[in-house]
């Protein structure tokens, strides 16, 4: 449990996709629950000076921010990251990551790999992670136990794969059966270990269409409602994936997801870059979401996800880096990405073409619809209190450095100063992290800044 405090800090987040809040020198109270009870101005009378009752104060060159959300990791990917990505993603697949997540049967080597990444996530911002594990339940719950002793918010999900066709003999479930019952141990071993409502919760996980036959698929629909845990899994990534539900279900990936069982509220459907206007009506009407992953779709989508039109049609939409489909594992990174694909759609990049009709107009997002979608909108993609500095929520947050950033003051307001901060700043301008009123920064991170501007 968190021991309660005040942190006099200025600050930034992203209420709606379209608003940006600075608040210069607040005081923020956070009780013993990790809540936040008040945000308030600090009397202008205190200048710089720590006035009693303040337990940290940020100081004038570090602003802090809502925790960020990453919807969509791989999490035994990790080793592979940055690298394979001049193939098409079926042939990524078993010639890279297959073969790399078969070795997590080796529980030693999964404890190796979740103590190198969770830390490394937290020291890059990401108070929040959704997982895909991989097959093996000791390997998907030591990465439960890791996200635990180290104080990242997460959810962790054993990958259930049972389709002779989509994947190797040597990394499957041997049938529909054990895929459901591996699954359904996995929810109850990762329960025990905080509880349904901790901070490490399990999320029913069938990697995606080509990978599960119909049966494992009816029947991790089946599991999610009877043991109301949520759901994660791949939609309409690619044209190949597109492409194979069409032919085998004779319907879209979102609609045969949905006859399964497997959308309901705060289903998290990574990617989703070929859903049509009647999928993204049926997401909306069922409160699931998607995890946006603008860099990974780069290599491998086929598509760029129409974020702009999916947040106005209502539709929940979180960022995710995709690790390691995606190069780069910060989640504010891929708020630059999310912009600068966002901008290609609206442009069109085919110079063959006319420029009236190149693009689709009207895509473009900026940087605040980003990072939005990094913290409040991933927050309510996953039904999680966090996502904003704002009594009622979760004090999910990070301490960012702006010494390095470029800030100019006699040029930069604080929009400016923000977009600054996100397209920016990295894991090193990143001094303090804390999940639930806890602070969690990693040993590393606290060494770099011991000397920063930070105290207590």
């Amino acid at each position: 449990m968190a021991a309660g405090f005040t942190i006099r800090a200025s600050l930034f987040h992203t209420p709606a996709p379209d608003t940006l809040e600075h608040r210069e020198l607040q005081l923020v109270t956070v009780d013993e629950t990790g809540r936040i009870e008040s945000v308030v101005p600090d009397d202008p009378g205190h200048d710089r000076t720590v006035p009693v009752g303040v337990d940290i104060d940020l100081g004038p060159d570090t602003v802090l921010l809502p925790g960020l959300i990453d919807t969509h990791i791989h999490a035994p990917q990790w080793p592979q990251l940055a690298t394979g990505l001049d193939l098409a993603l079926e042939d990524w697949l078993f010639a890279h990551t297959f073969p790399l997540e078969a070795r997590y049967v080796d529980v030693a080597f999964a404890e190796r790999v979740w103590e190198s990444m969770v830390p490394s996530l937290l020291a890059a911002g990401t108070t929040t992670a959704v997982y895909h594990a991989s097959i093996h339940e000791p390997a998907t719950t030591a990465l439960a136990a890791a996200c635990h002793r180290h104080g990242q918010r997460a959810f962790v999900g054993r990958v259930a794969m049972d389709h002779p066709e989509g994947t190797p003999e040597w990394y499957r479930d041997a049938d529909a059966a054990t895929a459901v019952e591996r699954s359904a141990r996995s929810v109850d071993a990762i329960t025990a270990l905080t509880g349904r409502a901790g901070l490490v919760r399990p999320i029913i996980t069938p990697r995606f269409i080509p990978a599960c036959t119909d049966a494992a698929l009816a029947g991790l629909g089946e599991l999610s409602a009877a043991t109301g845990t949520l759901v994660q899994t791949h939609c309409s990534e690619s044209d190949w994936e597109h492409g194979h539900v069409l032919e085998r279900h004779e319907m879209t990936d979102a609609a045969s997801l949905d006859r399964f069982g497997l959308v309901g509220d705060h289903t998290v459907l990574a990617h989703a870059t070929h859903l049509t206007d009647a999928d993204r009506t049926r997401l909306v009407e069922r409160g699931a979401g998607v995890a946006h992953c603008p860099l990974s779709n780069a290599y491998f989508a086929n598509a760029v996800f129409p974020a702009r039109a999916s947040i106005d049609a209502g539709l929940r939409v979180g960022l995710g880096t995709d690790i390691a489909g995606g190069a780069d594992g910060a989640v504010l990174a891929q708020c630059g990405h999310a912009v600068t694909s966002s901008r290609l759609l609206d442009s069109g990049v085919d110079v063959s073409r006319d420029p009236v009709g190149r693009g689709v107009p009207g895509s473009r997002i900026d940087i605040v619809t980003a990072f939005w979608m990094a913290t409040a909108g991933g927050a309510d993609l996953l039904g999680l209190p966090v996502g904003l500095l704002a009594p009622g929520r979760r004090f999910d947050a990070i301490a960012v450095d702006l010494d390095g950033l470029g800030i100019w003051d006699e040029v930069d307001d604080a929009a400016l100063v923000f977009e600054k901060i996100v397209r920016q700043a990295d894991h090193s301008s990143i001094r303090r992290v804390w999940v639930d009123g806890v602070d969690v920064t990693p040993a590393s991170t606290a060494r770099r800044t011991a000397s920063g501007t930070g105290s207590d």
